[in-house]
């Protein structure tokens, strides 16, 4: 992997999170406002569900 893919990857993560509040800034806010009323437990089991998803993803599109 070169260091041009893990730009790459980071300009879409960054593309992908500014469209949320750029396209319905005020459900983004209540989804913000969601989540910080969720648990710890909650919030970490979230976490790790959003890094295997990712994971997962990125061993599928590179296999």
């Amino acid at each position: 992997m070169a260091w041009s893919d893990l730009f790459a990857g980071f300009a879409f993560y960054l593309i992908i999170e500014g469209l949320f509040p750029f396209a319905v800034p005020q459900a983004w806010r209540r989804g913000l406002a969601g989540i910080a009323e969720l648990q710890d437990n909650h919030l970490r089991a979230f976490g790790l569900a959003v890094v295997i998803a990712g994971l997962l993803l990125l061993f599928v599109v590179r296999n």
